[in-house]
């Protein structure tokens, strides 16, 4: 099937919507943007990668107070992959509760599911230093 300017819509704005439903703590929602067994990599942060939509939730969940009170994305590339996927691109900006703000890179890998396209694997990489640490 032809990936269309439709698909890349509706990719863009599930990747939008996850710092809406995460930031409002709709959390019950996320299988609206994963899949039910979606691998979330946090291994960037020393965290084991979490397994399926409840995994994730738990985790927002636990921490509680220590979420960032805004999600943003930003800069969004989509390339089409084999087997029907997408790749997509994008960065992201936390903002935290004191006002500090950190930036992060969201590699995702989108299937198209009966329910439209979802997320089946997120590895999120942080940004610790200018122009990727090549000075």
């Amino acid at each position: 099937m032809a990936f269309t300017a439709d698909d890349r819509t509706e990719i863009t704005e599930l990747i939008s919507l996850h710092g809406h439903l995460c930031d409002s703590g709709e959390l019950d929602r996320l299988e609206e943007l994963f899949t039910p067994d979606v691998v979330y990599d946090l291994s960037d942060f020393g965290q084991e990668p979490l397994l399926g939509v409840a995994a994730c939730a738990a985790a927002a969940r636990a921490l509680g107070e220590l979420n960032p009170v805004g999600h943003h994305v930003t800069n969004t590339v989509l390339t089409e992959a084999p087997g029907g996927r997408v790749h997509a691109l994008s960065k992201g900006l936390g903002v935290n509760a004191d006002g500090t703000v950190g930036s992060v890179t969201y590699e995702d890998t989108f299937v198209r599911t009966p329910g439209g396209w979802r997320i089946s694997h997120r590895k999120i990489r942080a940004h610790r230093a200018p122009l990727g640490g090549r000075a």
